[in-house]
């Protein structure tokens, strides 16, 4: 299994556009990609503006799967401008 982490700290004029937008991506990688089998989204407790999330895909290969898909690709451009800072971090369940 293949896990993602993704930390979003969102432009706080922004967060009310962002969130639905962020739900939308989870939903849409949950029903339309068979392999990505967790999209958690989370907010921090202290700082409402880090978005924090938590991706499960079979492999690395369905990872990469999902950012060729046409909803991960609209999503990104969309929120981009809203977006303070992004890091990514990738890592394989044992």
């Amino acid at each position: 299994m293949y896990v993602i982490t993704v930390k979003f700290v969102v432009k706080p004029q922004h967060l009310n556009e962002f969130l639905p937008a962020m739900h939308k991506q989870a939903d849409d990688s949950l029903t339309k990609e068979a392999n990505c089998h967790y999209f958690d989204v989370c907010q921090g407790e202290e700082d409402k503006n880090t978005i924090f999330l938590y991706e499960l895909y079979a492999s690395k290969a369905d990872f990469e799967y999902h950012l060729d898909t046409e909803h991960f690709k609209s999503f990104a451009a969309k929120v981009q401008p809203w977006v303070e800072s992004k890091e990514v971090l990738s890592f394989n369940k044992i």
